[in-house]
């Protein structure tokens, strides 16, 4: 029994080295890589003028990009937009063929919601690998104090 917890706290032990390592790199490489990008928080965010770098700005960063697209869509999103809408002429009016239906056009406030959802997604995913990050650190330090544990019982039995 005493040699497999001697074997069990240092595998333990390793394997949550490897993971707190593993844990600060993401968080480095994702605060990195989102801080090369420039982004500031439009002054309506949650966080207003602020340096997009952590998961709180990113959020907010995502939260505004929302908000304008569905001001700018008249609140409509992707899917609730028709793909075509009628030409319109100087007037407002509809174009009409020669058969009198009316001309219809790519609708290219869908065009918007395909930007937007671009940003968002990217913002999303930036979130994401800061929490999955924190959660592989954390499965470190729980490793590592297992291991510590092990290694002390160890030592009684």
């Amino acid at each position: 029994m005493k040699k497999l917890l001697k074997i069990s706290s240092i595998l333990a032990i390793v394997a949550g080295i490897v993971l707190i390592i593993g844990g600060l790199w993401g968080i480095s490489f994702t605060h990195k890589n989102v801080v090369e990008e420039k982004i500031t928080t439009s002054p309506d965010s949650s966080l207003p003028n602020q340096l997009v770098s952590g998961p709180m700005t990113l959020k907010a960063q995502a939260e505004v990009i929302r908000e304008h697209t569905l001001k700018m869509t008249g609140g409509k999103t992707y899917a609730e937009m028709p793909r075509e809408i009628p030409k319109l002429d100087l007037a407002g009016k509809p174009v009409l063929d020669a058969k009198g239906v009316a001309v219809m056009m790519p609708n290219t406030a869908r065009d918007i919601w395909v930007t937007a959802t671009a940003l968002t997604t990217a913002l999303h995913l930036g979130m994401i690998t800061y929490a999955f990050s924190g959660l592989i650190l954390l499965f470190g330090l729980i490793s590592v104090m297992t291991g510590i544990v092990f290694s002390a019982l160890s030592k009684r039995y």
